[in-house]
């Protein structure tokens, strides 16, 4: 007995279509993978968002704690002479390598609005002229070598920004890198409030 094997092949002619199953998944691929992403992003600003509020949960808020004291060159500096327009109240360290990406855009807003910075445990006001001068800096500085007006404004990180309105109202607080737009906008913004 003899067995014949016998192989099909399809009609070269006409042409072939892939089964309507396969045709809808590869259609969907790119939503799905939209999807995920979308998903990755919310996560993530959702996971941003948790950490920014658990840094400035102890910042101080409402109305602005006093904040008097000799400026590092020299000057006297007391907030409640201040409460005609918005403020940026700046905490900052020499040694905070954070602090010192924003520090060209702390000096920038201070041609233009009111700001007073303070450094904590960076030493005393010669030591801060002196870091002041290496770094071509020129906003006004409270030295706060004990972080004693640090505690009396809830901070325990730095950098930490707090944006006062005309009333001396915290309207803004945050703590970590913020871009110089950013305080700008807030500054604005809190203008806008009085």
């Amino acid at each position: 007995m003899r067995i014949v094997y016998l192989t099909v092949y399809p009609n070269l002619s006409q042409p072939t279509h892939p089964p309507s199953h396969t045709l809808n998944t590869e259609n969907t691929r790119p939503k799905r993978r939209s999807l995920r992403w979308l998903g990755h992003l919310l996560l993530i600003l959702a996971i941003f968002t948790l950490v920014h509020w658990w840094q400035s949960r102890s910042l101080a808020d409402g109305a602005a704690p006093a904040l008097t004291g000799e400026l590092a060159d020299g000057g006297r500096f007391d907030l409640d002479a201040r409460r005609t327009r918005p403020v940026l109240v700046h905490f900052w360290a020499t040694w905070c390598p954070v602090c010192r990406l924003g520090d060209c855009a702390i000096d920038a807003i201070a041609k233009d609005f009111s700001v007073i910075t303070v450094a904590i445990q960076s030493g005393g006001p010669a030591e801060i002229r002196g870091h002041m001068s290496h770094e071509s800096l020129s906003f006004p500085v409270i030295s706060d070598p004990q972080g004693e007006l640090a505690t009396a404004w809830g901070v325990s990180g730095v950098p930490a920004s707090f944006v006062l309105d005309g009333n001396n109202r915290i309207r803004f607080a945050t703590v970590g890198y913020t871009t110089g737009i950013g305080l700008r906008g807030r500054l604005w913004i809190a203008g806008m409030m009085d």
